[in-house]
């Protein structure tokens, strides 16, 4: 099939609030690509944006398996050129432990930021959703920023400081620092065949997980965090997905390896306002 002639494509991986509302905000007459690691997730997201006007295929993904992305790839090219990459897809403190955060999230993002940078039409554009939570460490030493950058991905998971860390939300917090530096590094990549790549650090967003933790055991920690943030509320999918609209559109061609903190302020009051007890426990 002819570049110039193949349906244009769109690639979700993770296929939950977040995930949808970006990909409905960037895929009008594109096929989408729906990857989740539950097929049945991904087959109830695909029925609501058919509902809406989209054509959808999906298929299973395990975000931490290389094999799978492989898949992915494959499976995307074999349908078109592909356009556009979000991954919204990862696993938290909560859900998982340090091996399997690491995994998937630091692990796992950085081979799909390496494959699909193999792949991506020109002009085309990715996000990938990071966290608040990768801003909450403090400075780390040059060498470890560059190990976390530039480190071939099957020796990531061997990098010394991270077989070191024994907490899930250290673990967490690692990956998503890993998230933003590998956006750096592959966006020289991706540059070279007219992609670009970004990254976006939300706060507390409404999604069924986190309406699970808001009215959980730990309910009281998330609430107080909300009110001593600037903007005294919780964000939207929709907010995001504004953001990643901007960022995947032609407005944005001339911002690629950037990261964005879309939290309500919140990372600003964690290091130098109300919230800045919080340092004593994250």
């Amino acid at each position: 099939m002819a570049s110039g002639m193949a349906k244009q494509l769109s690639v979700l991986v993770g296929a939950g609030s977040i995930g949808q509302a970006i990909i409905r905000r960037v895929s009008a007459g594109k096929h989408i690509v729906l990857a989740d690691y539950s097929k049945e997730n991904a087959q109830r997201a695909a029925k609501t944006l058919e509902d809406a006007g989209f054509e959808c295929s999906t298929m299973q993904c395990d975000l931490g398996s290389k094999e799978d992305i492989l898949k992915l790839v494959e499976f995307a090219t074999s349908k078109g050129d592909v356009t556009n990459v979000v991954n919204a897809a990862g696993v938290s403190p909560s859900q998982a432990s340090v091996e399997e955060i690491l995994r998937v999230d630091l692990y796992g993002t950085s081979v799909l930021l390496e494959e699909f940078g193999k792949v991506m039409a020109e002009g085309g554009s990715g996000v990938v959703i990071s966290s608040q939570s990768g801003h909450r460490l403090p400075a780390l030493p040059q060498e470890q920023n560059e190990a976390l950058a530039m480190t071939p991905v099957d020796k990531l998971l061997g990098l010394p400081f991270l077989q070191e860390i024994n907490d899930t939300l250290k673990a967490y917090q690692y990956s998503k620092r890993c998230n933003v530096l590998r956006v750096m590094y592959e966006a020289t990549r991706w540059g070279r065949r007219g992609a670009t790549v970004n990254s976006i650090s939300p706060g507390i967003i409404i999604t069924p997980l986190a309406n699970d933790e808001l009215h959980g055991p730990r309910k009281d920690g998330y609430l107080k965090m909300i009110e001593g943030m600037p903007a005294r509320r919780a964000g939207t999918p929709d907010e995001v997905g504004d953001l990643a609209e901007f960022l995947m559109s032609s407005r944005g061609r001339f911002i690629s390896g950037a990261d964005f903190l879309i939290d309500g302020g919140c990372t600003a009051s964690y290091w130098y306002g109300d919230l800045q007890y919080l340092k004593a426990t994250h």
